[in-house]
């Protein structure tokens, strides 16, 4: 019997499935790539994947407009290929969780195109948010219903010829649902039963605290706010209790995961009280400083709110860690080091890990792709303004001194940097001091420690720009400041994010300490 649910302190990797391996030679990451590659993962030590949408898709937004909900993009094969990933998966001890996409869909979707062949007020539109115009525009002078905005810039709101005008909280190609309306919501509930018979483990939920929106629409001030009309509305809550008696009807344990994005971590508890969600996806932590002071209040805050927390660095809407930890002056070696450290921190926390694909390779954001290879709408939207997050969607380097790098034979549908050669797993596997090296160590050595470790941790004092705690016999030192520090009193040391200078720990270096 399970004591424990896997969920609660599984370490989950995301698989951008576009990026990660590609076996037919067409330079986009497939299912078939991954199968080839879940040895890799096996060893890596992770407990489970997550890919991202391989539905079919205009590729509008990266797959995230999906058109059709029960089935398998030519782009990435076929339900028959998903079935043997699924199947592989599983039995390398992997378990397997798939995005699903319920905000919104593509505008190729069946129901969206009926939608606009259909009268205003019909069933066809009320699965979706059609709405009237109103004469000041919102603010825009062009007659919208309200002033919201897309979150990939512009208005919310587009018009179609009869007048009306569809809501999209993202790209124009991605028309948001009507979650008031029960068709919708019994069609999402048949979208899961068919992949959980299909043998899932369960679902990250794509904006998870955006489906229901205020009655009557009010204008807003843009932002991510629990007393948004747009965002974390009430009535949301009752959709996942809806969702959890499906999850809870099959077999051994099936969990869904939210993507949701608050302003507090009272909010977010909201979502996984024990008739919801499994769990939420804790931005806290990615959104910190390199700051001992602000990890800490994350991490205060979190496991006060939160009983089965999570934890994550990087995913593939935000800039890579190593680069993000290494602005300013310092160089990308600082960058990954710090990186090194805050994973050393963060897998030592009660709660489950997501790991973004690439991440045990070290790889930093790719910041010079140039304006004609990028596609994520943002930065179409934005004017080139704001580059987007393609940076972190570059196809992963597997072997070789040159691009494609064993991604594939056809090359890869963003390009790889030049520089990229001793990044490239076949490399680091090789190197017993390589990053791909120490997440397996780390891996390993975490899951030794499983089942042994309290789900609490205790605060130990420590100098000014480090942080010190201990879970059981486990002690975890991070030092976020400028000079070396001495550990404390420990009798082993299990491992750590860099070399130790004599018995001190350098700055932007963490350490596993075992007592007693």
């Amino acid at each position: 019997m399970e004591t424990t649910p896997w969920w609660r302190d599984a370490v989950v990797y995301e698989i951008y499935v576009r990026s990660f391996a590609d076996a037919s030679g067409d330079g986009t990451g497939d299912l078939a790539g991954i199968r080839d590659r879940l040895p890799y993962l096996a060893e890596l030590g992770v407990d489970a994947i997550w890919l991202t949408p391989f539905y079919p898709s205009p590729m509008a937004d990266g797959g995230y407009d999906v058109a059709d909900y029960r089935d398998v993009d030519p782009l990435f094969g076929s339900l028959a290929d998903f079935d043997d990933l699924v199947a592989d998966a599983h039995a390398h001890g992997l378990r397997l969780m798939v995005d699903i996409v319920p905000n919104h869909s593509s505008s190729a979707h069946p129901w969206f195109q009926k939608a606009l062949a259909s009268p205003r007020g019909s069933q066809e539109r009320e699965r979706y948010m059609f709405r009237d115009g109103g004469p000041e525009g919102g603010g825009s002078g062009h007659g919208e219903p309200n002033n919201w905005l897309s979150t990939f810039g512009g208005p919310a709101w587009t018009q179609v010829p009869d007048g009306q005008w569809y809501l999209h909280l993202f790209a124009p190609e991605q028309p948001d649902f009507n979650w008031r309306n029960p068709e919708v919501r019994e069609e999402f509930l048949d979208v899961l039963r068919f992949w959980l018979d299909r043998g899932v483990d369960g679902f990250r939920i794509d904006v998870a605290m955006g489906l229901i929106k205020a009655e009557g629409l009010p204008d807003t001030d843009p932002g991510f706010t629990s007393r948004s009309p747009i965002w974390s509305r009430p009535e949301v809550h009752d959709i996942y209790r809806d969702w959890r008696r499906v999850l809870d009807s099959y077999p051994g344990t099936r969990v869904a995961i939210g993507e949701v994005w608050t302003d507090s971590a009272e909010d977010l508890a909201l979502y996984v009280r024990p008739d919801e969600l499994h769990q939420s996806f804790n931005f806290a932590w990615l959104e910190a400083p390199w700051s001992a002071t602000a990890f800490r209040k994350v991490i205060d805050d979190t496991l006060k709110a939160v009983a089965s927390p999570t934890w994550v660095l990087s995913n593939h809407d935000v800039v890579r860690h190593v680069t993000r930890y290494g602005q300013g002056s310092l160089d990308p070696g600082a960058g990954l080091a710090r990186a090194r450290a805050a994973l050393l921190a963060m897998l030592a926390l009660p709660g489950s890990a997501y790991l973004y694909q690439g991440e045990e390779l070290g790889l930093p954001e790719v910041t010079d792709l140039p304006p004609e290879a990028r596609q994520d709408p943002i930065f179409a939207r934005s004017n080139g303004e704001v580059p987007g997050r393609d940076g972190c969607r570059v196809p992963l380097p597997w072997s070789g001194t040159e691009p494609p790098y064993g991604f594939g034979s056809g090359g890869s549908w963003l390009p790889q940097p030049a520089d990229w050669t001793d990044l490239t797993a076949e490399r680091q596997a090789a190197d017993p001091s390589s990053t791909l090296w120490f997440y397996r160590r780390v891996l390993q050595t975490r899951r030794e420690l499983r089942g042994t470790l309290p789900d609490a941790i205790t605060w130990l004092e420590s100098p000014e720009e480090t942080l010190l705690f201990q879970r059981g016999r486990l002690i975890c030192v991070i030092n976020c400041g400028e000079g070396a520090v001495a550990l404390p009193p420990h009798d082993q040391v299990l491992i750590t994010s860099g070399p130790l200078d004599g018995a001190a720990l350098p700055a932007d270096t963490a350490a596993w300490l075992l007592t007693g």
